[in-house]
């Protein structure tokens, strides 16, 4: 069985930096099963779960705009 991969807060902040001073915006980080780390760039403020909150509100809309 293989162990995960480890990683360091210092291994998180080298790739941040390094991405920042390639001119990439960093909104996400995310550390892998095996270890990896992955950067996500984009708009913080719009994050996939966003859309499934506005989904949940027009539907929690739809159901209490009926008439009973």
């Amino acid at each position: 069985m293989n162990r995960p991969g480890r990683f360091r807060q210092a291994d998180v902040a080298r790739a941040v930096r390094g991405a920042t001073a390639a001119g990439m915006k960093v909104s996400r980080v995310e550390i892998e099963a095996d270890g990896r780390i992955v950067l996500v760039s984009g708009d913080p403020a719009r994050r996939d779960s966003d859309t499934a909150d506005s989904a949940l509100d027009t539907w929690r809309a739809k159901r209490d705009a009926r008439t009973t």
